[in-house]
């Protein structure tokens, strides 16, 4: 892949552009056999590649330059702003919009946030797109002092963007290397964006969290309904659930008798997910928002299979160990970090690896996600 901003020098998170593909994709899978290759009898499936270019469903896009002259991008080392809507990671949904976001910043006056001279309003613009081509685009701002610009102003947004369904600010006052708030002000009508992922549709709220790749994450969710659908549980939890992706692909058709349960640290996911499990008319499947841990070494009840997706830091030694001790005949774990996974299998020696994937949610770089199937010795 080229990239005219990479060869400029303008931005370089693309780590791994001047590598061909294929290259790109066998070192990762070389790597994730390295660090497992003491499991024996593990299998390796055939890795899922993704696009090279045009995955990114997901645009995190921090604002610099002026209100006249707005850049969407990333910032460079003196905190000034590096306008990047050209960039090829991200598909035509996206793409299109941002010439449209741009000019509804400096239509509505929101002032890019000045990071060293700690001034200015508008910290980020956060878009995503669904598989359908529908949007959801979140304004991260400093405080409620441009809000009222923003509500008289979004009728033109929406006529510029008729695929727009959710508007939303999030107020981030501190001056802080995050991305976001805890407070979140919806503008529209319509409050989650539909994703819909092969015959399962799932509702994003702003705050959710969902994987930057979709048609990556769609084959992720079929490889581990597979799996899950082998061992036939009765009983399933969905640790680190999110907006339910998991929970809501290996639950089965409604009139299963399979009972899932999800849980998630984030009220706003855990909503999203009840949503689309009520949609999808799965009255066995029930998600609580709290710590995936303190659930588990709470419960009182032990179920057939377990699913982890845990943040890169893994799940930790108190999950690792309440697994190992639990009983629990069949984990399927979800990593975006194959360090952090080596070294929650290794405190899991009763759970057998016995089948991987790789998959390639993240092209041009050298993250990824494998998933591992384990299975009681």
């Amino acid at each position: 892949m080229r990239c005219d901003y990479y060869d400029a020098g303008r931005c370089r998170s693309c780590t791994l552009i001047e590598q061909p593909y294929a290259v790109q994709l066998a070192g990762k899978e070389q790597r994730a056999r390295q660090l497992l290759a003491h499991h024996t009898g593990l299998t390796w499936l055939p890795p899922v590649a993704g696009r090279e270019s045009g995955f990114r469903t997901k645009a995190k896009m921090v604002v610099g330059g002026t209100v006249a002259a707005p850049t969407l991008g990333i910032l460079d080392d003196a905190g000034r702003g590096v306008d990047l809507q050209g960039c090829g990671l991200y598909p035509e949904g996206l793409s299109a919009a941002f010439p449209v976001l741009a000019s509804f910043v400096s239509r509505a006056g929101l002032t890019p946030y000045d990071v060293p001279a700690r001034r200015g309003e508008l910290k980020n613009v956060l878009a995503t797109v669904s598989p359908d081509g529908e949007l959801m685009v979140r304004f991260v701002l400093r405080s409620t002092e441009a809000l009222p610009r923003v509500r008289k102003h979004l009728p033109w947004l929406l006529d510029e963007l008729p695929e727009l369904r959710v508007v939303s600010v999030n107020l981030l006052p501190e001056h802080r290397a995050v991305v976001e708030g805890d407070e979140e002000v919806v503008l529209t009508p319509q409050a989650t964006l539909r994703m819909r992922l092969d015959d399962v549709t799932l509702h994003l709220r702003p705050q959710s969290f969902f994987q930057t790749n979709t048609a990556v994450a769609a084959a992720l969710y079929r490889q581990a309904a597979a799996w899950v659908d082998e061992a036939a549980p009765a009983t399933v939890w969905d640790l680190y659930c999110g907006v339910g992706g998991f929970a809501l692909h290996v639950a089965g058709p409604p009139d299963g008798r399979r009972e899932v349960t999800g849980i998630e640290v984030s009220a706003e996911a855990v909503a999203s997910a009840r949503t689309s499990a009520a949609e999808r008319g799965l009255d066995r499947a029930r998600f609580l928002a709290g710590d995936a841990t303190a659930f588990a070494l709470a419960a009182t009840d032990v179920p057939d299979l377990v699913v982890v997706n845990p943040p890169r830091r893994g799940i930790g030694d108190a999950l690792a160990g309440w697994l190992e001790r639990s009983g629990v005949g069949t984990v399927v774990y979800s990593s975006c970090n194959v360090v952090s996974l080596a070294r929650d299998l290794e405190a899991m020696p009763s759970l057998r690896p016995t089948r991987a994937r790789l998959l390639d949610m993240f092209p041009q770089t050298h993250h990824d996600e494998v998933l591992v199937l384990l299975q009681r010795r």
